[in-house]
């Protein structure tokens, strides 16, 4: 297999077929007409199409970016991105995991999810524009009426039609029980909406002949706060009874932001009902707005992971061609040698590296684990499908914050490895560093992310039961690793489980004690010590598979004998690289999880202080 300059797809093919066995999803009804070879010719045309459309076309549109015409209140996207979502829409990824009863091809979650980490890793931008369409689109077909399905679906599962998520309002950003976007009932059951949004991704393009908003908006006289929500499906165009496009619906784009990065992607500003004739229709249940709405964040913070682990892989391949091929200084292992060598021969490079993979590599594998997950909640029924669910639950928060908080690092690590031809913008890493840091901002801050795990889905939960589905999971993979992984490794993550286990005690008695600023002041340090758990199992899950495939091949996972065979053998390279990137994670990086949690059940109290705010009075200016 070539080697792909933005992911390792031998990598991904192991999680998916060697690790999850996905190919196995056909042992389901709804899955049955697939097998690995159209999965694997589906990852074939992705990478085809993201290596020579789209990752060219993201550069060029870093330097253009999208544009806004403030005579026709339009946005024009970079030319690049027209000629790429062409390509992608006719070879079907735009509908690839919708079902075929609205014109899609009903592939599983995880292959879906594993075909976007290539466009992911081509270009954050691009990959923002179809990703908040199928979010869209999957709104209306679990809560939408059948005429809003005949009317909107087909056409969006399609690629012709796009959509959005519109939350955000100025002042209301976070907090989005304090928007003030107003609903008006009309005879007919349609609603007039007033009101603005900002920062809504793809909310207005040419990529698309017609835009599908899902509004969030406070029925005349319903209650404040969150309660007292609605959703509504507000097209840019009305469309007639016959399907073909009417007069524009009164909203209108009133400006773009102009960003650190991922500037191919508009960033909109949609102002609705300027002249009180802006029509929405209601999606569910007046008043079930956010309970609604969070099945799109769901599905959109799986996104933002995706999008996270692609940057991520992106800059850590670069990295590693990067570090092949530059010349500097002698071979530390060879002394009076002056002769130059790639960097990759230096000690301090190649730590970076197998930081970098062993990083990347987890991120994969629980991104991935996660969309299995959801294929398992939807198509299996009784305690096994109640259990995907709930771990799909706890995992959703670790992926978006844990891949977008190692987004940054990474792509900062491979800056490194570049030296200060990475800080310089003819090189792609510059790039991936700026378009990576919203990714720990948007659809949820990171912040968001971990108070969410912490109180909804461990301290809140009934019975801690998604927790509880957690550690099960782990106890499973260290008992498969007994006589296949060495013990230190297994006691590693056993250990590992085992602390954090007694810490989420520590804070059970907290909640107890109502010390509810001390918990939410750790929230996040509980988040990124769950999530070295969660990587140290999938790095588990990894030695457990890899060291019998080695073995199989070389005869041996270590030694001479492994690495002269690895030399020619391009599996036995693969398995052997897989394995030192599990034994560096488990044996290194884990231990950063126990200052983490000393700090967690430290109770120190100085940052939720109640003259907290008054400590930086004399740093303000006067």
């Amino acid at each position: 297999m070539a080697l792909n300059p933005l992911l390792d797809s031998r990598d991904l093919r192991f999680v998916l077929f060697e690790v999850l066995e996905a190919d196995k999803l056909n042992r389901y009804a709804q899955f049955a007409d697939f097998d690995k070879d159209t999965y694997e010719a589906t990852l074939e045309l992705a990478e085809q199409i993201a290596v020579e459309q789209v990752y060219p076309a993201n550069a060029d549109a870093d330097k253009t970016g999208a544009k806004y015409d403030p005579e026709t209140k339009s946005v024009k996207v970079p030319a690049g991105f027209h000629t790429a979502m062409a390509t992608y829409r006719e070879s079907g990824f735009s509908g690839l995991s919708n079902g075929p009863e609205y014109g899609g091809t009903g592939m599983p979650e995880t292959i879906y999810r594993a075909v976007m980490e290539y466009f992911c890793a081509a270009g954050v931008a691009f990959s923002s524009y179809d990703t908040l369409k199928v979010g869209a689109c999957n709104l209306i077909i679990n809560h939408g009426s059948d005429e809003l399905k005949k009317i909107y679906v087909e056409k969006m599962v399609s690629g012709q039609w796009g959509g959005t998520m519109c939350l955000t309002e100025p002042g209301a950003g976070s907090d989005v029980g304090a928007l003030k976007t107003k609903a008006v009932k009309q005879p007919d059951g349609t609603y007039k909406i007033t009101g603005q949004k900002i920062f809504i991704t793809a909310g207005d393009n040419d990529l698309y002949e017609n835009i599908i908003h899902p509004v969030l908006a406070r029925i005349e006289g319903d209650p404040p706060g969150t309660p007292g929500i609605s959703i509504f499906i507000v097209p840019k165009i009305h469309v007639n009874a016959d399907g073909s496009l009417g007069k524009p619906n009164d909203m209108v784009t009133s400006g773009i932001e102009h960003k650190m990065g991922i500037k191919g992607s508009a960033t909109c500003s949609l102002s609705f009902g300027d002249n009180d004739q802006c029509i929405g229709w209601l999606l569910g249940e007046e008043r079930q707005g956010m309970k609604i709405m969070f099945q799109m964040m769901n599905e959109a913070r799986l996104d933002v992971s995706q999008q996270a682990l692609g940057t991520a892989s992106s800059a850590y391949m670069h990295a590693v061609t990067y570090a092949k091929n530059r010349l500097q200084g002698s071979d530390p292992a060879k002394k009076g040698d002056f002769t130059s060598v790639p960097i990759i021969k230096h000690p301090d490079v190649k730590r970076m590296l197998i930081w970098m993979k062993s990083q990347v590599e987890a991120m994969r594998m629980l991104t991935l684990l996660a969309a299995y997950s959801a294929d398992v909640a939807h198509a299996d029924s009784g305690d096994a499908a109640k259990e995907a669910q709930a771990l799909l639950d706890f995992l959703i928060p670790l992926c978006k914050a844990g891949n977008s908080d190692l987004a940054w690092l990474v792509t900062s690590e491979a800056m490194q490895v570049y030296g200060g031809y990475g800080y310089c913008s003819e090189y792609p890493v510059e790039q991936l560093a700026r378009d990576c840091k919203i990714l720990a901002i948007y659809e949820g801050t990171n912040g968001i992310q971990s108070m969410d795990m912490t109180m909804r889905k461990l301290l809140m939960n009934p019975g801690m039961f998604n927790f509880t589905v957690f550690k099960k999971r782990i106890a499973e993979a260290c008992d498969k690793a007994k006589g296949v992984v060495d013990d230190k490794y297994i006691a590693a993550v056993k250990n590992a489980m085992d602390k954090m286990d007694a810490t989420v005690q520590v804070l059970g008695g907290w909640r107890d004690a109502k010390k509810a600023l001390d918990i939410l002041a750790i929230a996040t340090p509980l988040q990124q010590a769950m999530r070295m758990v969660a990587h140290a199992w999938m790095h588990l899950l990894s030695m457990t598979v890899a060291i019998p495939k080695l073995k199989a091949i070389a005869g041996d996972i270590a030694g001479e004998k492994a690495v002269a065979t690895a030399k020619d053998n391009a599996e036995a390279a693969y398995y052997l690289g897989k394995i030192q990137s599990d034994k560096f994670y488990l044996g290194t990086e884990l231990k950063h999880l126990y200052g983490y949690l000393e700090y967690i059940e430290s109770g120190e109290p100085a940052a939720v202080n109640e003259c907290f705010e008054d400590i930086f009075t004399g740093a303000l200016p006067q």
